[in-house]
């Protein structure tokens, strides 16, 4: 007899409502959603669905206007050091240096129950889990846009969060940096056995780094579409290999369905310029 696991996350008939000089617009409805622990789950749709929106209320940036969120039974209420965001831009600040950067978030999150040897000790070991060991006293203006977000990523995990929560933390890299820093991701994954929840517009991306796929309708009122499982083994377990996965049944057939649920059930028609 199997025993049934309890979810990490569990978002429950979630709507999200704004107010606007026009009325109120109704970004998300009846959100139902849940996330198991060590799970690697991602958010598409076209531009507009919300998925920046969900990723906020995980964070707790902002308070769905219906429904219920609990993170492990507790439920979620405004930002905690148990969420940690990476978000496209990394945010870091210019004067620190690197493991500084790192630093100012360890000590707001252990800074009372740890000595000073410590909480370097933490943030030294964020950076090298990120590989940046050899950077730690550099300022962000002297590395590349990859490397700042690797920062970012430790500055996150080095808070040792529930959950990592990421809005297209690679958006705003080049494909082969892109690339790159998705291979460190599943390694970090792999190594920390993280619960994961990702924005992202790309497809490859989401088949190549998830263990579920969560495919959001058309806003405004969007809402859960669909639910796939990456016929995979779990990014935790074996980080996948970028180039056998270009001939791999099960990354081809999700990568498929998730263009269908895109380009044929969600048509979504874009403005083109002559």
């Amino acid at each position: 007899m199997s025993i049934q696991r309890k979810p990490m996350l569990q978002i429950t008939d979630v709507g999200m409502v704004f107010q606007t000089p026009r009325g109120p617009f109704v970004a998300l409805r009846d959100i139902t959603l849940q996330v198991q622990r060590g799970e690697f789950v991602t958010l598409i749709g076209h531009s507009g669905c919300g998925k920046s929106t969900l990723l906020n209320l995980v964070a707790g940036l902002t308070t769905p206007s219906s429904g219920l969120m609990l993170l492990d039974d507790r439920e979620l209420s405004g930002p905690g050091p148990d969420r940690g965001v990476v978000f496209q831009n990394h945010s870091l600040l210019p004067w620190l240096s690197c493991l500084g950067n790192v630093h100012l978030a360890v000590e707001r999150v252990f800074g009372a129950t740890e000595n000073r040897s410590q909480l370097r000790e933490r943030s030294l070991a964020a950076l090298d889990l990120v590989g940046l060991s050899h950077a730690a006293d550099k300022l962000p203006g002297e590395i590349s846009g990859g490397m700042k977000q690797r920062v970012g990523i430790a500055r996150a995990l080095a808070m040792a969060p529930k959950m990592l929560l990421m809005d297209e933390p690679f958006g705003a890299l080049d494909a082969l940096t892109r690339a790159r820093l998705q291979d460190e991701l599943m390694k970090i994954v792999a190594a920390t056995g993280s619960t994961v929840m990702m924005v992202t517009h790309d497809v490859d991306e989401a088949v190549l780094l998830s263990d579920r796929i969560v495919m959001l309708s058309n806003g405004p009122a969007a809402t859960v579409g669909e639910l796939l499982t990456v016929p995979l083994p779990p990014v935790r377990e074996l980080p996948r290999n970028r180039l056998e996965m270009a001939h791999h049944a099960g990354y081809l057939g999700a990568r498929e369905a998730v263009l269908e649920f895109l380009y044929r059930k969600q048509a979504h028609v874009e403005a083109v310029s002559a």
